[in-house]
């Protein structure tokens, strides 16, 4: 008789995409990877402050939104979108959160932090940063395997996996705890970047994981806010940052919410 060798990863990818029910690829059904995710909130806890955020004028489209939470191995621990079902928003805007929050948490250190919206000029051509996006590419097996249906639910089938990836707009930011240790990262998206990152702001204030403790928007009390400091060149796109880190402006409305977002503790 030939003997066939099934690995332990195939039988539980195959047990989440069947049956929806929380093996150890996938967490602990809650919304969480398990213990690796222990200091993380839960599923309930991010889908709550995303709609509590998502609700408030944030200068872009009044879209809904995903968001995920990653910890500081960069382990999808919990997902979680805003609309009645997972078709309201951008679909592609589930893997992009995702990027976001792998991001935030991985260019973050215990004393500086660097939101994706502060990576956005470093990263043109010509700039100190340049090819950072393609340096940690995206799990396609995390972020496209198991059953759709459960996607931004308690048994994200992303939730337990590493996604990788790395995004550079607005949109992700590291998590601090009520300590000032650094724990991870969150990433939202589904409207403008912009307004992105003023959505995942709120949320993680609600969260209270903002104990940021420095960064580089140049207000000491929101670090690593959005820098809007780019000024447009003739036959040159974007133009040109003055403090190195901006991020191009989407709207009026954004750039001044973005000002008088809530400071850190």
């Amino acid at each position: 008789m030939k003997k066939v060798l099934v690995s332990t990863a195939a039988v539980m990818t195959a047990a989440i995409w069947l049956t929806g029910v929380p093996t150890a690829a996938n967490g602990d059904g809650n919304g969480r990877g398990g213990s690796a995710c222990s200091a993380l909130p839960s599923h309930a806890e991010l889908k709550a402050a995303l709609e509590a955020a998502q609700a408030q004028p944030n200068g872009g489209f009044g879209l809904e939104m995903w968001a995920t939470m990653v910890n500081r191995d960069g382990i999808v621990c919990a997902v979680a979108f805003t609309g009645d079902s997972r078709g309201d928003q951008w679909p592609g805007s589930r893997v992009i959160s995702a990027q976001k929050a792998n991001t935030a948490n991985a260019f973050s250190l215990p004393g500086l932090a660097l939101s994706t919206a502060n990576l956005y000029t470093a990263v043109q051509p010509g700039g100190s940063l340049f090819g950072l996006q393609e340096s940690n590419p995206v799990d396609t097996s995390v972020a496209y395997g198991g059953n759709p249906a459960h996607a931004g639910k308690p048994n994200d089938p992303m939730v337990g996996g590493r996604i990788g990836g790395v995004n550079v707009f607005g949109g992700g930011l590291a998590l601090y705890n009520a300590e000032g240790t650094l724990v991870g990262g969150i990433g939202v998206s589904g409207d403008s970047s912009c307004a992105d990152h003023n959505i995942a702001w709120r949320t993680r204030n609600t969260l209270g994981f903002d104990n940021v403790p420095s960064g580089v928007s140049g207000d000491a009390s929101r670090p690593d806010n959005i820098v809007y400091d780019i000024t447009p060149q003739p036959g040159q796109m974007p133009g040109v940052s003055a403090s190195g880190w901006g991020h191009p402006a989407c709207s009026a409305a954004a750039t001044a919410i973005a000002a008088t977002l809530p400071t850190a503790p």
